[in-house]
């Protein structure tokens, strides 16, 4: 997409709302959630997201699934108490 200049702010709003509706309608089938993490470890893990083309969103998807489809998962994470870097 390329740059917008518009003279009418209410315009640039407008077109904004419009293309988030869109966004949020394509994605019904999906949980919003808030979750707080360890500083020292999201920042680390941003880092390595751009790394490796990687997202928080994949990481909860897939660590979800894992955990309700695969017992030797679920029984790390539970066990894993060592949340140092």
């Amino acid at each position: 997409m390329g740059k917008v200049y518009l003279t009418n702010p209410l315009i640039y709003v407008y077109k904004i709302n419009v293309i988030k509706i869109k966004t949020m309608s394509a994605k019904k089938d999906m949980t919003l959630t808030s979750v707080k993490v360890k500083s020292d470890l999201f920042e680390n893990f941003k880092i390595e997201c751009v790394k490796r083309k990687f997202s928080f969103q994949k990481l909860a998807d897939r660590s979800i699934y894992l955990y309700l489809t695969d017992e030797e998962f679920r029984k790390s994470i539970n066990n894993q108490t060592n949340l140092e870097l």
